[in-house]
């Protein structure tokens, strides 16, 4: 590749041309690989200087593989020299959560009864789509403890913090994932969702995060929290995470309850000439749900969103759907999924537990069968609902989260007195209940200065909705600055 030289982010003075490199969305970076004008070992270079350089002020990594990207890295950029690129994602440095199957990488879940030693010999789904697609692997990003809480801190990696202020926490499940993003640590990541994990850490950490549709991103193995898990991506802009979708809803004969494969294109449908528009969308917004309220500078956000999509042509209504904190049904499949992760373990490893992981798997393990069908039965009744509240409106616009990051290394914010993390996440799990499609767009910061994410969610199979809706959402923001695709730079 002629004129690129590939050791320049190595040398002095050039910090700033690093930096705007990784600064590129994942998009951008494929225009430039198309014509040239970049290259995959360059990009790659940056993002590996940059992850030495500013994850140890975050921790979002729990491995990172030079050698493995530099190697995926050179591959793609001799076949872009060709004008041969493998798929959709050809030289894109991305990340993977460290909950899902990476072949050649241990999968250590967060705990210390992981076996480092053991790596892995096949790819969960979403992440053989990826190399399939021609990604560039750069490592594993951190998880809580088999990813049982909102926030990202165990006993394996310590504490992921917020790139905006490293006293706060990143939130969790995926708090790696999106802290590497926001940072610029690679542009994508792969995430899972099983209460919010996806949605939780985007809104804290002011990147765009989707949770798709039950099975429209296959799973293996099979999660142990059934059905409520999800896998999703993570991104500094919706169409990254369009493209994303694009490649992982790949099909795959592992997943028994994948969805169909989906017809077209996701990052197509984003424009206007494919019906990217929001105008005609029947919008119901709320700054509340199942009794709770957000905070009045988060509320302010979501009233703002919604005023943004009426004035691109949404019918736009406050309202929201009548149904109780289903959070004892939650509490039921989440902690018997808990007690499910660790029923092999011995004494001694149980003993090394997250302590509040060991303490939902005590109280998992004593429900009953009859305990597990009536959180079924209650979740059916959500669903009902849900189905009911969308054949009046297309979207719900809701708070992603009640307030900003908190402290790091604290379950829920002190003080708070709630006892558990589903305590301050009444907006997430609800939508894992019922399977449906949700985001949350970063759409400024809060009165503390810290991002604040509005959560968009259609019916089941309207993932395309979502995004559309999501997709013309953040660009009305951009459009009046109030947020921006560049990544986090804690060095002021």
């Amino acid at each position: 590749m002629t004129g690129i030289g590939d050791q320049a982010v190595r040398t002095a003075g050039t910090t700033r041309t690093a930096d705007d490199l990784c600064s590129r969305t994942a998009t951008e970076l494929l225009d430039g690989y198309r014509d040239l004008s970049l290259s995959p070992v360059r990009v790659t270079e940056a993002v590996l200087a940059r992850i030495a350089e500013l994850d140890p002020l975050v921790n979002a990594f729990c491995l990172v593989d030079e050698e493995a990207a530099r190697r995926d890295a050179a591959a793609s950029q001799e076949r872009w020299r060709r004008g041969e690129p493998l798929g959709l994602l050809d030289g894109v440095p991305v990340s993977i959560k460290d909950l899902l199957l990476t072949r050649g990488w241990p999968t250590l879940r967060g705990s210390l009864s992981t076996d480092p030693a053991a790596p892995c010999e096949q790819d969960a789904p979403s992440v053989a789509r990826m190399r399939e697609h021609g990604a560039v692997f750069v490592g594993k990003t951190t998880t809580p403890e088999f990813g049982w809480k909102g926030v990202t801190d165990g006993p394996l990696t310590g504490v992921t913090r917020n790139p905006w202020n490293p006293s706060r926490t990143s939130g969790g499940s995926s708090g790696g994932s999106a802290a590497a993003v926001a940072l610029g640590l690679g542009p994508l990541s792969v995430g899972t969702d099983g209460g919010g994990s996806v949605r939780i850490p985007a809104s804290f950490c002011g990147v765009f995060g989707f949770k798709p549709t039950y099975g429209r991103v296959p799973l293996y193995p099979a999660s142990p929290f059934g059905t409520l898990a999800h896998a999703g991506p993570l991104a500094r802009t919706v169409e990254d995470a369009a493209l994303m979708m694009d490649v992982l809803c790949g099909p795959d004969d592992r997943d028994w309850s994948g969805l169909p494969p989906y017809e077209g294109s996701f990052r197509d449908r984003l424009g206007e000439a494919n019906g990217g528009s929001v105008r005609g969308l029947r919008v119901a917004w709320s700054t509340s749900l199942a009794g709770t309220a957000a905070e009045p500078d988060v509320a302010a956000r979501v009233r703002h969103a919604a005023e943004l999509l009426a004035g691109l042509g949404a019918e736009v209504e406050e309202a929201a759907p009548a149904f109780a904190d289903p959070v004892a049904a939650y509490h039921t499949l989440w902690f018997s999924g808990a007690a499910k992760v660790v029923e092999h373990l011995t004494p001694e490893q149980f003993a090394r537990l997250d302590p509040g992981l060991a303490e939902i798997c005590r109280q998992g393990a004593a429900m009953s069968a009859l305990d597990y069908l009536g959180a079924v039965d209650a979740r059916m009744a959500l669903g009902v609902e849900m189905g009911r509240f969308h054949r009046a409106y297309d979207l719900l616009v809701v708070p992603t989260l009640p307030g900003t990051a908190f402290e790091a290394g604290h379950e829920v914010p002190p003080g708070s007195g709630h006892g558990r993390w589903t305590g301050w996440t009444p907006f997430t799990y609800p939508f894992n209940l019922t399977q449906q499609p949700a985001a949350t767009v970063p759409c400024g910061p809060g009165a503390d200065g810290l991002p604040v994410g509005v959560q968009l969610v259609a019916a089941r199979n309207r993932d395309d909705v979502v995004l559309r809706a999501s997709h013309a959402l953040f660009e009305a923001l951009a459009a009046e600055g109030t947020v921006s695709a560049a990544p986090v730079d804690p060095r002021g």
